[in-house]
């Protein structure tokens, strides 16, 4: 009997080392990677609230090779940027580059992951060799169901193909543990039945990760479908018999309830997506306030990407998050083009100016703003050559001496050619 106590005790404290800058993902409660919802932003937004870590964006690992490095003194940045891949239409004209991924060191570097899109070792060592040294871990995804992911063979795709999976997750340990000194994890899905997750489970935490974390739905299930969570203590006991730390995912609306499915089914933290979206103080404790009205919330948020000179359609993607559908800000706010028109209609005064600095920097000049501008340049122009504007009302034909014309053979127009397109609709 005490030999059999002594080897439960083993298997439950065994743990998997955690490299000396790396992060130890045991009772944490962790904000999820999330397309466009995990933009820095939002990420220091969940930290500011009170989330342990926060997960970037799945980033796929072709965006993120060839980037350049750049450190942003002005906003306390690193930025990866690269140039557009189609190229200059003007030789002789510099093209500005895109941002791939930003970087707060200040406020979230030891605390966050960044989650690489891959369905190849190498690929996958060269990307994450590019920030690796500005993160607490490299996160494989395995899970996301989408099909920008999984037609490349990444994300859920890869749970159809283990032996590749593994040969990832080993690449990474092999050759970025030792140089850069953090963990590698990966976050998965369930499969058909509980004997292949389990299989699956195994050959996943003999790779040498120190995470992995469960998206409680298969790959079919879509986010509406309730969480299944009968499987969770199958993982979390294989994950503690190989010392891998064991996240759960789905359905976890807050820290309160987060503790509670942690004591439930055994596993070592969870992470947060959908409630993080509609209001990230969803990580703050009871003890510091719970839930904050969503008014407060959006206010932080606007700050923090003023602060940042967040993208604006980004911005604006999550405020539609965060303001509830039926405020009457929600409408406004979804026809807004501007920082500084998102200011005046939720009332925050005190941000006008920084916003109009911000869209003056990011190029924003929405059209309701620019009107007069754009009149007055028209009317100089027209004055210019001696004509009129299109505002001045013209003379009915007769008054201007014109007689009538003979009615056209549509026989004699010239049609326009393949070389002259039609102007296309904007999407």
């Amino acid at each position: 009997m005490q030999r059999f106590m002594s080897t439960v005790m083993t298997s439950v404290t065994k743990r998997v080392p955690i490299p000396p800058k790396g992060v130890d993902y045991r009772g944490k409660i962790v904000l999820a990677p999330m397309v466009r919802s995990g933009e820095l932003p939002s990420r220091l937004l969940a930290l500011h609230y009170g989330a342990d870590l926060v997960w970037g964006p799945e980033t796929v690992d072709r965006s993120m090779i060839g980037t350049t490095r750049k450190v942003n003194s002005s906003l306390s940045t690193i930025d990866f940027t690269r140039l557009p891949s189609h190229g200059s239409k003007d030789p002789g004209k510099d093209q500005p580059e895109s941002l791939i991924y930003r970087i707060y060191p200040a406020r979230e570097g030891r605390r966050l992951i960044f989650q690489i899109g891959t369905s190849d070792p190498e690929r996958a060592v060269q990307a994450a060799r590019i920030v690796a040294g500005d993160v607490a871990g490299i996160d494989v995804n395995a899970g996301c169901p989408k099909p920008f992911s999984t037609s490349g063979g990444m994300g859920a795709a890869l749970l159809q193909t283990p032996d590749k999976l593994c040969s990832i997750l080993e690449a990474l340990v092999k050759e970025i543990v030792p140089e850069f000194e953090i963990g590698i994890s990966v976050k998965i899905r369930l499969l058909e039945t509980p004997e292949k997750t389990e299989c699956l489970v195994k050959k996943l935490c003999a790779t040498g990760i120190t995470g992995l974390t469960i998206h409680c739905r298969t790959t079919p299930m879509r986010p509406r479908e309730r969480a299944i969570r009968e499987q969770l203590r199958m993982i979390a006991d294989i994950c503690k018999e190989n010392g891998v730390a064991c996240l759960m995912n789905g359905d976890v609306e807050n820290r309160a309830q987060a503790e509670q499915l942690i004591a439930e089914y055994g596993v070592d933290g969870a992470m947060i997506a959908t409630a993080a979206e509609s209001n990230s103080s969803c990580f703050r404790s009871e003890a510091d306030g719970g839930l904050a009205p969503w008014k407060e919330v959006v206010e932080q948020y606007i700050k923090t990407c003023l602060e940042v000179e967040n993208r604006w359609g980004n911005t604006k993607y999550l405020c539609n998050h965060l303001i509830p559908g039926k405020r009457p800000e929600y409408r406004e706010v979804t026809t807004s083009r501007s920082y500084h028109q998102l200011c005046k209609i939720l009332g925050f005064e005190h941000l006008e100016s920084q916003a109009k600095e911000v869209d003056e920097k990011l190029g924003i000049f929405p059209d309701a703003e620019n009107q007069g501008r754009r009149g007055k340049k028209n009317k100089s122009a027209v004055a210019a050559g001696g004509g009129k504007t299109k505002q001045e009302k013209k003379k009915p034909l007769s008054e201007r001496g014109v007689q009538s014309q003979p009615a056209i053979d549509p026989s004699t127009l010239e049609l326009p050619t393949m070389d002259q397109p039609a102007v296309a609709m904007s999407a």
